[in-house]
């Protein structure tokens, strides 16, 4: 393999753009901002049931958080991923952190004018500045080493999401929840001009976790800023045996071999109900625990949000073990199956124990999206097109945005625990997609880069 940069850092970038070492220290700083949008998804789950409450909506509207959110992804990525191409992955991500900080500080205006639709748009702005992120760092994590280690190089970043989830439902817990108590059995009884101040007083609580992500931002954003970082991007070597050039194909060139790409598009198909079905069973557990369980606080449901994250955690770190040892797409199709096992006890067992089937759904959760994303990166064999091929799959996280919505649906349609029926149905796919992709590597072993 042909290397085009000197050790001038301690690595030797090779032309497919993978580097011959990893960087300890700047994957370490990759690494970290993973649970950045960890906390901003997880935050929207607390805003979702207070935004309920005060706005008076309805299932299918509170979905309109997940959609505005993921909607930002999905409008994004391709920006984004013209700008890596442009510049760099660096750039992009600070680029990235810029706009989340520019999110955070619109929800301070928004609680002052409090209308849903100013939250849907500050949600939307820090949505922008988080798909810069993901597209930058889901692809940039896995360059920054050998090939062969890609997947357990982005399973492993992955791994830190969950902690920023978990400090983002404990930010809400205590800071926005607080001593509230249950919110709608307190506003329940309010009408009028009573109701509407008491309901702005709320919303005035969602600024409060914000002050610290931003702080964290801030700090991320100066260390980024004077870090040196490999480029990592596919280069072709001069005929006359020149200096290496970067590869910058056409968007039409791009998506014209990327949509004829078969294993390319079935895994965006993967990652889409994937996203969709994570989304939407964590959107829906706290609501789920509320209404089977009358005598908890809004406060003391959010905690099953917090196991759901921990579980979530611990699972990642399960099957990093177990792939690091057995085929990979043998560990997630296992995964997948009982996480059907799980969601089906959810939506069928009339008890609190459909709260915790579906905080057993998260642990099986943990290894799907980094691998949907490596092994669906690695089927663009012409890595001149990755930027724009990681951005295409980012923006599969569409599906969070309309998967949740269909649950909501279903749920004021029939009942909210019933509607759990579609993030199993989702499961079931994602486990088709895991065998089939089992399948495809035994017969071609000399694709398979697990081990």
């Amino acid at each position: 393999m042909q290397t085009t940069a000197k050790k001038t850092h301690g690595w030797t970038q090779l032309a497919d753009g993978y580097l011959s070492k990893t960087p300890i220290f700047q994957f370490i700083i990759v690494s970290l901002i993973f649970p950045l949008w960890g906390a901003a998804a997880s935050l929207n789950d607390i805003l979702i049931t207070q935004f309920k409450t005060v706005f008076e909506l309805n299932d299918a509207s509170t979905a309109f958080v997940q959609s505005a959110f993921y909607g930002g992804y999905f409008l994004i990525a391709i920006p984004a991923s013209l700008i890596i191409k442009k510049q760099s992955y660096k750039f992009a991500i600070m680029t990235g952190l810029i706009f989340y900080i520019i999110g955070c500080a619109l929800f301070f205006p928004a609680s002052s004018v409090a209308t849903y639709s100013m939250f849907l748009v500050a949600i939307f702005a820090i949505a922008i500045g988080l798909s810069f992120l993901e597209t930058s760092c889901d692809t940039y994590s896995s360059m920054l080493g050998p090939k062969r280690f890609s997947t357990i190089r982005l399973n492993i970043s992955q791994t830190l999401v969950p902690l920023g989830d978990i400090a983002g439902i404990l930010l809400g817990k205590y800071l926005i929840f607080g001593t509230v108590g249950n919110l709608a059995e307190k506003m329940a009884n309010m009408h009028g001009a009573e109701r509407i101040a008491y309901g702005e007083k709320m919303l005035q609580l969602t600024l409060r976790p914000y002050k610290y992500i931003l702080v964290v931002l801030i700090v991320m954003l100066i260390i980024l800023a004077v870090t040196p970082m490999p480029r990592s991007k596919a280069t072709t070597q001069a005929a006359d045996g020149g200096e290496a050039t970067e590869e910058r194909p056409s968007l039409g060139e791009t998506i014209k071999y990327l949509t004829h790409n078969y294993r390319f598009m079935k895994g965006v198909g993967a990652q889409f109900i994937y996203a969709g079905m994570q989304t939407t069973v964590w959107s829906f557990t706290i609501r789920l625990a509320l209404e089977l369980n009358h005598h908890i606080t809004d406060s003391a449901a959010s905690t099953f949000m917090v196991y759901s994250y921990i579980a979530w955690f611990v699972g990642k770190l399960f099957a990093n073990f177990i792939m690091a040892r057995f085929s990979i797409t043998g560990t997630l199709t296992a995964f997948s199956f009982l996480g059907i096992v799980s969601l089906v006890i959810t939506f069928t067992v009339p008890s609190m124990i459909a709260v915790y089937a579906a905080i057993a759904t998260s642990f099986f959760f943990g290894p799907e999206w980094p691998t949907i994303y490596t092994r669906t990166l690695d089927a663009v064999t012409e890595k001149k097109y990755t930027e724009t091929a990681g951005a295409i799959i980012v923006m599969s996280l569409i599906g969070g945005a309309i998967i949740p919505a269909i649950q909501g649906l279903v749920s004021d349609a029939t009942t909210l625990q019933f509607s759990f029926i579609v993030p199993a149905i989702c499961y079931a796919i994602v486990t088709l997609h895991f065998f089939t992709e089992g399948r495809y590597d035994k017969k071609h072993p000399e694709m398979v880069q697990e081990h």
